[in-house]
């Protein structure tokens, strides 16, 4: 990824050191989703995800808005269709559902630094990050039962593994808006900052991770914790159990020891290439 490097527009990427911040930017309408805004993150994401010299990626939004949730004028149009019998399994439905769970999958830290209006879709991709920065000042929303829709994007799945089952069908059933200090006291966010200061704190913190953590270390992390969350205590500790023993093997493990005994900051090797097809080619 190139140090300042714009995808199409609706995405701004550009590299801090070793963290790839993203922007989400449609600033006009609070970042409001699109097809084509998801598209262009997709395709920054595995960018990023494919870069071995970027080590941990910032999501966040250009001017007032992380994300206002989908474009309403979107949502009002693919109503319409099915409402005259149009079929919402196809391409429109694929639009306004999409996989959002990617998210997770992908190896690297990512945080969201969630700088205002953050509703709908645009919460799931909040809480699709890792790690949760919010700015005190902003205002967050599940949003679609105010909207006559049921929670989507897995949200109902997503959200009372975060904060337990009655806060989540609280935020869920009354749609109310509540701001950055309150989704820090719920666990929506793990992070609270003023507006000013809140993409210098999650760039900071991801610097943090990317100069001390090992990146091979923090993928197998990341695969157990999304693996282990519907896996009984037995199975978990078996995978857990053959990962050491693999990891114990691992060129980072030399370093992570080495550096600590000799210490000075670990100089652990890049992550390699992910395996598989990219999200942009799952499109």
């Amino acid at each position: 990824m190139a140090a300042d490097h714009t995808v199409g527009g609706l995405i701004l990427a550009e590299c801090r050191g070793r963290v790839a911040l993203l922007t989400l930017n449609r600033p006009d309408r609070r970042n409001a989703w699109t097809p084509g805004l998801w598209r262009e993150l997709l395709s920054a994401l595995a960018r990023a995800e494919a870069d071995p010299g970027v080590r941990a990626i910032v999501i966040t939004g250009a001017g007032s808005g992380f994300c206002a949730g989908a474009d309403l004028e979107l949502v009002a149009s693919v109503s319409k269709d099915v409402s005259a019998g149009g079929d919402a399994s196809g391409r429109d439905a694929g639009a306004v559902n999409p996989p959002v769970s990617w998210l997770m999958d992908v190896r690297k830290p990512l945080i969201a630094a969630i700088n205002g209006s953050c509703a709908g879709i645009g919460l799931q991709i909040a809480l699709a990050c890792d790690v949760r920065f919010v700015a005190m000042e902003a205002k967050l929303s599940t949003a679609f039962v105010r909207r006559g829709l049921v929670a989507e994007h897995g949200m109902s799945w997503l959200l009372p593994r975060i904060v337990g089952r009655s806060r989540a069908l609280d935020l869920l059933m009354s749609g109310r808006t509540f701001a950055g200090a309150e989704a820090l006291r719920l666990g929506v966010a793990d992070y609270a900052e003023p507006a000013d200061r809140l993409v210098d704190a999650a760039l900071a913190y991801a610097t943090e991770l990317a100069d001390y953590s090992s990146p091979r270390a923090v993928a197998a992390i990341k695969g157990q914790v999304s693996l282990d969350a519907t896996a009984t205590l037995p199975d978990a500790l078996r995978r857990t159990e053959e990962l050491i023993a693999a990891s114990l093997a691992w060129e980072d493990v030399r370093e992570g020891v080495l550096s600590f005994t000799e210490r000075r900051p670990p100089s652990f090797p890049p992550l390699g290439r992910p395996e598989g097809d990219s999200p942009e080619e799952e499109q």
